[in-house]
């Protein structure tokens, strides 16, 4: 019996690959086995990178915060302890856009919380 190659799904898993690395340079966009390799190192940071963006915009939310906390005479840590005990339901990205773009609701909130 003959040897049966699916060169139709074949075709289509390289080009499906070599679409995906349109746009790299050199030969990382056109040769198979290097673009293979370089479309799979790109789609696991991207994968890695999605959790890291969500760490990054918190740890940013937070030193907005702790600056304007600061301003108004007040830790990061006071601030938030405050904020939960006093059951004021805002979250981190919340209070640092208020902190960043509307200062007087922020020290409005300071203020109900001191």
């Amino acid at each position: 019996m003959p040897r049966s190659v699916n060169s139709v799904a074949s075709r289509a898993r390289r080009k499906k690959i070599l679409k995906q690395a349109k746009g790299y340079f050199g030969r990382r966009k056109n040769v198979w086995t290097i673009a293979k390799n370089a479309v799979e190192k790109a789609m696991s940071y991207a994968y890695r990178d999605r959790k890291n963006n969500k760490r990054n915009f918190r740890s940013l939310w937070i030193s907005r915060i702790n600056a304007a906390a600061r301003l108004n005479g007040m830790s990061y840590s006071q601030f938030m302890y405050k904020i939960k005990s006093n059951k004021i339901d805002l979250n981190r990205k919340v209070l640092a856009d208020l902190a960043m773009n509307n200062p007087d609701a922020f020290n409005a909130i300071v203020k109900k919380i001191k």
